[in-house]
């Protein structure tokens, strides 16, 4: 056996190293792709033009805007922490089908972000809610999201969770103190 000067005699822990590399190299591959967002939303044009209607149907209290919206297996947990379905929500439109003299409703989606993954998406934006009273406008925001499920070509929301956001005035209010902590 011959041997070219100056090298010395490979060891045992010579031959791990292209292992630990390798394995080194996969981790760090794993680690890149875990911090890259969710897959880009193909049909987020679609969710958005979805969504838009919806929430001009809304705007005028539209039983057909609901029924095409919600799934029937809805799970919606609103603001207040009321859960309902589908039927519950419909329900209720139909209770007030049509707005009541003097009063308005107008609801727009601002920050809009869709996760799509496959034949699931994730649709969060904030809701501005525009209502007039009585002559008295108010404004509120809320924090929307869905979860809509594409079967037989059509989306429909199977999941929805709306947070109410504080008024300015209430953010600044530092909080109530719990007593003993």
């Amino acid at each position: 056996m011959s041997r070219k000067k100056g090298r010395q005699p490979r060891t045992a822990q010579d031959n791990t190293r292209p292992m630990k590399r390798t394995f080194s190299s996969i981790l760090l591959l794993l680690f890149l792709v875990s911090l890259s967002p969710a897959e880009t939303a193909p049909d987020a044009a679609e969710l958005t033009k979805l969504l838009k209607e919806f929430l001009s149907g809304a705007s005028r209290n539209d039983p057909a805007a609901h029924e095409r919206f919600w799934a029937d297996d809805l799970i919606y947990t609103g603001s207040v922490g009321r859960r309902v379905g589908k039927a519950d929500i419909l329900r209720d439109v139909r209770a007030e089908a049509t707005p009541k003299s003097g009063e308005s409703a107008v609801y727009s989606a601002e920050d809009i972000r869709i996760q799509q993954y496959g034949d699931t998406a994730i649709v969060a934006f904030r809701l501005v809610a525009n209502t007039e009273k009585d002559g008295k406008k108010e404004t509120k925001n809320y924090l929307n999201s869905g979860t809509f499920l594409k079967r037989n070509g059509k989306w429909q929301v199977v999941n929805w969770q709306a947070t109410v956001l504080p008024d300015k005035k209430e953010e600044a209010k530092p909080s109530p103190t719990v007593a003993g902590k």
